[in-house]
Parts: structure tokens; sequence; C-alpha cells
């Protein structure tokens, strides 16, 4: 992966080669940003540089030993590990990342390193109730690894993706090997949630802030794909919101599905609310409770859309809006239900609702919980 081959980032990715130029690489960072906006790419393009024997222009030669080796995911000296899981597994057995590093290269060629937790657990094929995640059996062979002398590459490089996934045992750890480093050892933590980290790992990395892609860089994308209608290329790419998986999803019409759903749930859960149908909300909350985890927090995370982009419309600002059809009408309805008194432990609960899914909360419980507060709080502004 070169840095010429990820959309967008300009300025990122320059910052990121002149700090290698400059020798100041540090033993432990955190790349944080949605999949979507190139976080998990921009880590490898940044290991590729690193290893590269014949740099130029800023970039990788994509040609040398090390740079063949990383771009087909398979150099000796770069390991990775990502949030793992299977069906059918007997009792006490490790499931380790090496085991799915075929499926892992899979998704990454297909889609260039730019895939969500979403896709990659669905690639899975987890089913309901399991969930992916990164153990400490998986932190014991991180160690095994590198423990050895690096092969071709100057530096070793375990590159861990989704490590807010970790259960406590792996994460503490993690804590260890990063507070006592091997020598020429690197670590690229790769997250979207970097909050759920442990503090003590977050204030031992150089964090990377990976921002959204610009809409330009979006709308780029959009017309390479031969699309010439400027009007819709503009509201594909507003609509994405900075995340080309978004962008690709509605391009491919795969999202539309999915985003009904969710929008449908949206509505019910809001009308329910402001009508103040206790029972209905019992049964809405049966609901989304068999829906697998993933669709949960999917749910969740539309949820907190639909509602910023509500307050935004109750603020007067409707033009600076991101929804269009069924979700613009309902949302200039139910606008006047969401002001500055009541969208922040609206969020409040939408998060605390996603971190006990992701959890493995019990979610007839939490949704149930999550349904009745948020009655509470539309009920305030009637």
């Amino acid at each position: 992966m070169k840095f010429k081959d990820i959309i967008g980032q300009e300025e990122l990715k320059s910052r990121l080669a002149h700090s290698i130029d400059a020798g100041r690489i540090s033993h432990a960072q955190l790349f944080t940003g949605i999949a979507g906006a190139g976080t998990l790419p921009l880590a490898l393009a940044y290991v590729q540089y690193l290893n590269c024997m014949n740099r130029r222009d800023g970039d990788s030669c994509g040609e040398c030993p090390n740079c063949r080796q990383i771009e087909a995911l398979a150099h000796p000296d770069v390991h990775f590990v990502f949030p793992v899981n299977k069906q059918g597994k007997k009792s006490g057995e490790a499931v380790r990342s090496d085991e799915f590093l075929p499926l892992w290269r899979s998704i990454f060629a297909e889609t260039g390193g730019y895939f969500s937790p979403r896709d990659w657990f669905d690639r899975l094929d987890l089913g309901k109730t399991l969930k992916g995640m990164i153990s400490a059996k998986e932190t014991d062979e991180i160690i095994r690894k590198l423990s050895f002398k690096s092969f071709e590459a100057e530096y070793k490089t375990m590159i861990i993706w989704l490590p807010e996934t970790m259960n406590e045992e792996a994460a503490n750890k993690i804590l260890k090997i990063l507070e006592e480093p091997w020598d020429k050892t690197l670590f690229l933590l790769v997250a979207e949630r970097a909050d759920r980290l442990l503090k003590t790992i977050v204030s031992r990395t150089q964090e990377v802030a990976v921002p959204r892609l610009a809409p330009e860089a979006l709308e780029s994308v959009i017309r390479a794909s031969g699309e010439t209608d400027e009007a819709k290329i503009r509201n594909i790419a507003r609509l994405a919101n900075g995340d080309l998986s978004e962008l690709r999803r509605l391009t491919a019409g795969t999202t539309d599905e999915c985003r009904h759903e969710n929008f449908d749930l949206f509505r019910s859960l809001m009308r329910f609310s402001y009508n103040d149908r206790h029972l209905e909300l019992i049964g809405w909350a049966e609901e989304a409770a068999q829906l697998t985890r993933e669709r949960q927090l999917s749910f969740l995370l539309d949820a907190a859309r639909l509602l910023r982009e509500s307050y935004i419309m109750h603020a007067g600002a409707a033009a600076a809006t991101y929804l269009w059809g069924e979700e613009a009408e309902f949302c200039s309805k139910f606008s006047p239900f969401i002001g500055s008194r009541n969208i922040e432990p609206l969020i409040g609960e939408i998060e605390t609702a996603s971190a006990q899914i992701a959890q493995n909360g019990n979610p007839k419980i939490v949704f149930t919980h999550f349904a009745l507060c948020v009655s509470k709080y539309i009920a305030r502004l009637q």
C-alpha cells in the first residue's frame, strides 16, 4: 500500500512520511478514526514507507521485496491482529487471527483496506450472539512473534486493528508490552473507538487522528466510477459523510435496505415515545433485541445521526443537514421535539446502550431501558 493509493488525506500522508524521513518514529502509535476514512490503509502505507528500500518523492517504491511483501500482507516482520471468533468452537478453544489471515487478505484486496467492523464481522458470519474480540491468548501470540529477531526488515511491526475489542486481560498484557518495548519494534493500533481503550494504553501511544474524507475527495471517487450528474455526485458525497465504505454502499444501493430498516425502528421508537405508549415501547425493545449485535450497533449509530440532524433542523439550519427522502420528511416534522435541553442526554443514552451491547450486555434489558429513557427525554419538550 503506497501513500498515493490512499484517497485524500494529503496533509496527513505528507506528515507521516516526513516524520519517518526525520527519524521521528514512535514505537507505539494510535491511528484513530472511522474505517472508511482510511485508518488501516494509512497504517499499512506508513509501515511500507518505513521499510521501503528505495523511498522517493515522499512515497514507497512499491517494487522492492519489502514493498511487495507488505502489499500482499505477507511480510514475515509485519504481523496483524484483529477481532475474531467462530461458531461451533469448543469450550476453551483459542481462536486467533492467524486462522483467518486468508479471509483478512481477501477482504483487504477487495476493498483496498476500506472496510468497516460490520463488514468484517459479516464476513466472519458470527450470527446473532457471537462477537469478534481479541483475547488474552492472542496477546500471548503477539509476545511470542515479537520475541524473534526480524527476518528482512529493520523493524518488527504489529498492526492491531480494533484494539478496543480486547478483553481486560488482553489489554493489560498489551499495556505491559507498550511499557517495556523491544528495540526496533513498532506497534500500530488502529481504533474506531479509542475511548473504549484503557487510558493507560492511550497515554503510552502517539495519536494519529485520521479525519473524515473531504467531500471533494469523495466526489472524485464518484466521478471516476462514471457518474456525470453533478447534483447526484454532490448529494451522494454529502450523504456518505466522509466515509468511503458508506459511499460504496450508497452507490451500490446495498445500504438502502439496512438504512430503511434502521429508519423504521427509529421512527417507531420516536412515535411511541412522544405519544407516551409504554407497552408499545416494551414491544419495540423486544423487536430490537432480536437483531444481530452488529445490526443493533448499526441502528444506534443511525439513531444518533437522525437525532443530530433533527436538532440541526430545529436550530433553523435545515440546508446544512444530510437527509433526503423519508428521513428528511419525518425529521422535519419531528425536529420540534429535539432541542438543546434533550439532545445531549439522548445521545448519552445511545452511547451507553452502544457500550453495553458491545460488551455483550443482555439486549432485551439494554433496549428496554433505552426505550423508556428515550421516552422520558422526548416528553420534556411536549
